[in-house]
């Protein structure tokens, strides 16, 4: 068939969008749907139809149904030093985003840190959850599922572990019971992936192992107790993903010529907004916005951007030194990969060659990197709060 025959089957509802893959290449096939779009509502769809990822490979991994690419300005922001366990160098970060003044306000808080002596940044856990919902005949029943999971932990890892060639699982630890439901939290580490799809795989091949020597019902593989993709005070406690701290002492001069104001304005500052203003919302996020730098690489490196609600919850800390500022950010739940997923599509690839990252073994380094440019978006931010900067910075930049 021709291109405009699919479109004619398409239109009259004779074929379905994802049947057209079977038809013709991926490439062709993106082609007809958005040429379909195009004459059911007639409309033109040139920009989304201009790109380089190789959507052959795109198809098969990382979309269904493909019309074309999304694309977002791209800036950069540094140079940002770094005195990580795995980063000891200075960074040029990429950042993907359409609100005005947020590189620019990076940047700022990158040069704060750099001229102070860099970020001291570190990974202080890294691990993977998934937690199945279990059924059980009622709570007497629901206590042995436990035990039984205690006492067969050797054999579940060694059955989980059969699944991968990286994932490790660590423990099974809280084990929930909520009535006759049971929730395991299997806590995996994971390498250089993000992992979500290797936990999934081998915590299915556990619940085999459960059906066959028990008599309870595995209900979801995900039981919300994992917590994938939403805010959860588990997370922020037990941690998920990579836990990064990263901080910095500021001397006072620096402070005063950076950021235009003072260590006790910043620290009333975060105090009044971060902390105070944060637990009379019930916010879970005691922070003034990781989501913006997170959200910002993650989608110029090939993330899961829905990993950014987690990776938005945390603390932020400031001090008065003597004049001179300490400042921590505190990130307990940040998902990121430097292989798998989205980091194999072209542009993402880019980004994380940017920052020297891409490939096995970058990413505790990656996570030092991120969090570091948390860190300085946070500090440029405060520092802007505390001085009266924000609004004019957001009119000059924010509106051209």
């Amino acid at each position: 068939m021709s291109n405009q025959e699919i479109i004619d089957k398409l239109l009259n509802g004779e074929m379905k969008l994802y049947q057209v893959d079977k038809e013709v290449s991926a490439k062709q096939a993106t082609d007809i749907r958005r040429e379909f779009l195009e004459q059911k509502y007639d409309i033109n769809l040139d920009n989304i139809s201009n790109y380089t990822l190789d959507m052959e490979r795109a198809s098969a991994r990382n979309i269904e149904n493909s019309i074309g690419v999304l694309q977002l300005p791209m800036g950069i922001a540094g140079p940002l030093k770094i005195n990580g366990e795995y980063c000891k160098r200075e960074v040029f970060i990429p950042l993907a985003t359409s609100e005005g003044a947020l590189v620019a306000s990076i940047n700022r808080g990158a040069s704060t840190i750099t001229a102070s002596g860099g970020s001291n940044a570190r990974v202080v856990s890294d691990i993977m959850t998934r937690a199945p919902a279990i059924k059980c005949e009622g709570v007497a029943d629901a206590l042995k599922i436990k035990q039984w999971f205690v006492d067969n932990f050797d054999e579940l890892k060694a059955i989980a572990e059969s699944t991968t060639s990286h994932g490790k699982l660590i423990k099974i630890d809280p084990i929930l019971i909520v009535g006759s439901y049971v929730f395991p939290r299997f806590v995996f580490s994971t390498g250089d992936s993000m992992g979500m799809n290797m936990v999934t795989i081998a915590s299915e091949k556990i619940l085999d192992k459960l059906a066959d020597e028990t008599t309870a019902t595995h209900i979801a593989l995900s039981g919300n107790v994992c917590v994938d993709k939403k805010p959860a005070a588990i997370n922020i406690v037990e941690g998920r993903g990579k836990s990064v701290i990263a901080d910095i002492l500021i001397p006072k001069d620096i402070v005063a010529k950076k950021l235009k104001t003072t260590a006790e304005a910043i620290v009333e500052v975060n105090t009044a907004k971060n902390l105070i203003g944060s637990a009379a919302s019930g916010s879970m996020a005691f922070n003034a916005h990781y989501a913006n730098m997170v959200a910002a690489i993650f989608l110029a490196t090939g993330q899961d951007a829905a990993h950014v609600v987690e990776g938005s919850l945390g603390i932020t800390t400031a001090e008065n030194r003597n004049g001179d500022l300490y400042f921590s950010v505190n990130l307990p739940d940040l998902p990121v990969a430097t292989v798998g997923g989205g980091t194999s599509l072209e542009v993402a690839h880019e980004g994380l060659e940017i920052l020297g990252v891409a490939g096995s073994g970058k990413a505790r380094e990656f996570a030092e990197i991120v969090a570091s440019t948390v860190l300085a978006g946070e500090l440029s931010l405060v520092g802007a709060l505390a001085a009266g900067h924000l609004a004019r910075a957001h009119q000059e930049l924010g509106r051209g």
